[in-house]
């Protein structure tokens, strides 16, 4: 059984001039949320809580520079993005 992704529009705007930064991440976060729609709990998206002022959220692993912070509704099974960028940006 699979999560539903849902972008808000403030995601998907954050998601677009992040993209236009790096285009050479676009295949891995590709993968990365098809990955994370399938089995959130991947061992290769090292799905972590957050601490602090950010304890309500996770994060995942484009890759060892780039995260996406996600707001996860295990009771719903959606996914809903939050942030993406270098660890020191998102957090």
């Amino acid at each position: 059984m699979s999560y539903k992704i849902i972008r808000t529009d403030a995601y998907f705007k954050r998601l677009k001039k992040f993209i236009r930064k790096h285009p050479d991440v676009l295949e891995r976060y590709t993968k990365t949320m098809k990955l994370m729609a399938l089995d959130p709990y991947h061992p290769s998206l090292r799905l972590h809580k957050l601490q602090g002022r950010m304890n309500t959220y996770h994060s995942v692993s484009i890759n060892m520079k780039y995260r996406v912070v996600i707001d996860l509704l295990i009771t719903e099974r959606e996914i809903m993005p939050i942030d993406i960028g270098a660890h020191d940006e998102v957090y």
